[in-house]
Parts: structure tokens; C-alpha cells; sequence
């Protein structure tokens, strides 16, 4: 009688809502894609905005951190960077080490990221702050031929600028973000570039304060984005409508943006389980 696989072990986190499973392996399965898809999937599986993993340094991964993260999206596609996923991250290789804070170097597609996670009074949940880098340019769109692209979803927008922080932004000036729907608005502005990009609906709520609604991409609506806070404050911060710290209020609660090289996101991280699932089967990388 063949033995039944070995259950993989992931635990649940989210920061501000937007939710990831997080999966500390040896080797990343070449089914990594499968294994989002329906481990993420809200219906048919546990349910999350993402899968990470968290995998060892060595010749078949960047070697510059403690440890190596690898995201992909609910839809399968991979994500270089998540300033909530990061968090979420840290979060758990406090725990995996049974420790309440922690500093983390972690490897990322868009390279090394520090990250200092410390306790709270407040039973599984966190404070972390986590190296965001510098913010970049982004492709440049032609906003007359996007106007006329995507029409009457952004009728609204005030003015809009893209960024990229290993993944890409479009950052929308709007009077009001509750005003905009996100269901249709973020995908008819997401479909117009090639590779597609994160939406973010944006206002000035406050002094040096923003508050900011999000189209993810690869994961559709979601309660936060940390890339995109931190792309969103930078922008503002450059148009001169805030200052270099920046609280970014979203649906799921509230971030703290540092603008600067590199640009720091302060927030919480809340573990929510660990669990057991069946293992899908497929190999190691």
C-alpha cells in the first residue's frame, strides 16, 4: 500500500485584509502555480489574495538575504513584491522561530528588503516595518488615448501618474475614491497596458494623510496594497500635496508611508492560522 503524501503545513496571515498563506519549503514545486490557484481559490480552497514561499538561500535562489520570498497572486501569476505579503511574511518567520521580534533580510525579485517585525499587546498581531525601495518611473500612457480607451470609468480622474516598484501602479487623483467602481473602473484601466498594473483611486483626506481604494492585479478588489500605498504617497509626496510620512487610510485599516531612499511601510500583520493541507503531488524545483 503506497503511503498517503505528507500534509503541507502554511499558516494565514493577512495586513489590513489583504490575506496570504504562507508556505516555509526546502524547494519551490514546479506546480507553484497550480497550488495558488487552489489554495487561494475563496470557494474550492482555503481563500487568500496570495501564496508565498519562503525558501532557503542557495544556488538555485538569490543568495543576498536570510531567506528567500517568492509571491504569486490568487490568479497564479507572480508578484515581485507586496508590502502587505512582506509583512505577512516576516510575521511568519518570527513565529516558524518562535520569536516575538525580529530582523529579516529577504530576497525578492526586486531585490533585498529588510524587515523589522515587533511585538504588540495585542494577541497575534504585529508591527512590521519593511524596506520598499525607491520608487520609479512607469510606463507613461497617453491620457487622451486611455481617456478614450477606457471612457466613462474615469471620467472623474483629476490627473494620474504610473509607478513601479517591482510591480506596476497607476495612481489615480480622484475627489472622491467611494464615488469610483473599482468592479468596473480597475480592470478597463488595467486591460489598456500589456502586462497589466495595479489601480489605485486617490485623495487628499487629511494633513499628510491620503485615503486610497485599490484594483489589484491578480487579485482583483482588494481591503490593501502595500506597494501600492507606498507608489501613491511618493507620487503625492512629488506633487507637493504631502509630506515625506504619509498615513495612506485604506478599506482595511490604516499604513504609515516614510518617503525616501529607501521609502519604509510601517503596519500590521495578523496571524490568522496554521494548517494542514494535502500535498497536490508535485515535485520540487
Amino acid at each position: 500500500m503506497a503511503l498517503a503524501p505528507t500534509p503541507i503545513r502554511l499558516s494565514k496571515h493577512h495586513g489590513l485584509g489583504n490575506d496570504f498563506l504562507v508556505c516555509l519549503a526546502e524547494h519551490l514545486p514546479l506546480d507553484a502555480v497550480t497550488r495558488a490557484r487552489t489554495w487561494c481559490d475563496r470557494r474550492t480552497g482555503i481563500g487568500a489574495d496570495g501564496l508565498i514561499f519562503g525558501l532557503p538561500p542557495g544556488p538555485n535562489h538569490d543568495d543576498e538575504g536570510e531567506i528567500v520570498m517568492r509571491l504569486f497572486n490568487s490568479d497564479g501569476s507572480p508578484a515581485a513584491l507586496s508590502g502587505n505579503g512582506l509583512r505577512c511574511f516576516a510575521q511568519a518567520v518570527a513565529r516558524a522561530h518562535d520569536v516575538a521580534d525580529l530582523h529579516l533580510s529577504v530576497s525578492t525579485p526586486a531585490g533585498v528588503r529588510e524587515c523589522t517585525v515587533q511585538d504588540t499587546d495585542e494577541p497575534h498581531v504585529v508591527t512590521a516595518t519593511v524596506d520598499m525601495g525607491v520608487v520609479r518611473p512607469g510606463p507613461a500612457p497617453d491620457v487622451a488615448e486611455l481617456m478614450e480607451a477606457v471612457g466613462a470609468p474615469v471620467a472623474s480622474v483629476k490627473r494620474w501618474e504610473m509607478g513601479d516598484i517591482g510591480n506596476p501602479h497607476v495612481v489615480c487623483e480622484v475627489d472622491d475614491p467611494d464615488e469610483i467602481d473599482l468592479a468596473l473602473a480597475g480592470p478597463a484601466i488595467e486591460g489598456h497596458f500589456e502586462d497589466g498594473a495595479n489601480v489605485h483611486f486617490v485623495t487628499v483626506s487629511g494633513t499628510d494623510e491620503l485615503y486610497h481604494r485599490i484594483w489589484e492585479r491578480g487579485a482583483g478588489i482588494t481591503n490593501a496594497c502595500g506597494t501600492g500605498a507606498t507608489v501613491s504617497a511618493d507620487i503625492f509626496h512629488r506633487w507637493g500635496l504631502v509630506d515625506r510620512k504619509v498615513i495612506v487610510r485604506m478599506p482595511g485599516g490604516d499604513a504609515l508611508v516614510d518617503v525616501g531612499d529607501p521609502t519604509t511601510l510601517t503596519g500590521p500583520a495578523t496571524y490568522v492560522a496554521d494548517l494542514l493541507v494535502p500535498d497536490l503531488g508535485g515535485p520540487g524545483a
